[in-house]
């Protein structure tokens, strides 16, 4: 069945807000104009740019490039550009954080579920569980190439963890072409601007509590960004609690077990949404030293526990 996707407009005095759904999240697209003719295009360009990435490398779609790669069965299947370029920075990500990170986990997916809005723990995998999905884990058993891949049999990929943000960063360049007009774009909390905004003003972010759905009403706080992308990864939305311990949706895939001790969100900057995204993934990977390792870094950052 065909997908239904559509773009709702808004505007205000000296803007266009346009929003739409897609990677599982609501998304907008705000263009500082008042050339209505102008947003409608930069949004246009925008969500299909986000709806094509999500069409390719989703592990929900079984006609994307994932699912092929995913149903390929041990056999070599070739690949495009930038699946080859996606794959090598999947490879610098699992390099950098000593295979903490790695996009052959989405196996384990099997045997952890955190759809459960309350938290509420449906199903807690046993170590015998885990430990066999573990073997088909290992982003050092894949082969590939700019030509193309070889993904042993029983194991599956998935982008989750650089879709988004790659998808921003797409559509950032992308309106960049077709304005030097203010733009912001934002994927679900993952989000990246052309600039300032008019007049040199910062344009100003809110950033979810964790605890906003608890709470009834959002503790926002408030980031100015004048340029780059901001990113934020953390459990506040899929989560499990077992016998009093929380445990996020974040893998460790060297041991098929979530973080524990992490803190419940955290928001980096950088100049592209990628590595905003993959430094608070990273970060959110180190549990209880994830202030340290984003301080070593040196970026800016903000961690919530």
């Amino acid at each position: 069945m065909k997908k239904k996707r559509t773009l709702k407009y808004s505007s205000q005095q000296d803007s266009h807000s346009i929003s739409f759904n897609a990677m599982a999240s609501p998304c907008e697209v705000i263009v500082q104009t008042r050339n209505k003719r102008l947003a409608e295009q930069v949004a246009q360009c925008v969500s299909h740019e986000v709806w094509r990435i999500e069409d390719k490398y989703s592990r929900y779609d079984s006609k994307s490039v994932c699912s092929q790669i995913n149903s390929s069965a041990g056999n070599k299947i070739a690949i495009d550009e930038e699946t080859f370029l996606l794959l090598n920075f999947a490879e610098q990500c699992y390099q950098l954080s000593d295979g903490l990170f790695d996009i052959s986990s989405g196996v384990l997916r099997k045997v952890w579920s955190f759809d459960s809005l309350s938290g509420e723990c449906q199903h807690f995998p046993s170590a015998t569980e885990v430990n066999k999905l573990l073997s088909f884990v290992g982003w050092n058993k894949v082969d590939y190439d700019q030509q193309s891949i070889t993904l042993p049999q029983n194991m599956e990929l998935d982008f989750g963890g650089i879709g988004k943000e790659y998808a921003v960063d797409r559509s950032i360049l992308l309106a960049k072409q077709i304005t030097g007009e203010p733009i912001l774009v934002n994927l679900g909390g993952d989000l990246a601007v052309t600039g300032p905004r008019l007049k040199d003003q910062a344009w100003q972010v809110a950033i979810e509590h964790p605890d906003s759905d608890a709470l009834g009403q959002p503790q926002d706080m408030i980031v100015a960004l004048n340029k780059g992308a901001l990113a934020t990864s953390g459990d506040a939305r899929r989560y499990l609690i077992k016998e009093g311990i929380r445990y996020g949706h974040v893998l460790n895939a060297t041991t098929g077990w979530p973080i524990i001790n992490a803190p419940r969100s955290i928001t980096t900057v950088a100049p592209q949404c990628i590595q905003a995204g993959i430094l608070a993934t990273l970060a959110l990977l180190q549990g209880e030293h994830a202030e340290h390792f984003l301080t070593e870094q040196d970026i800016t950052f903000w961690a919530r526990r």
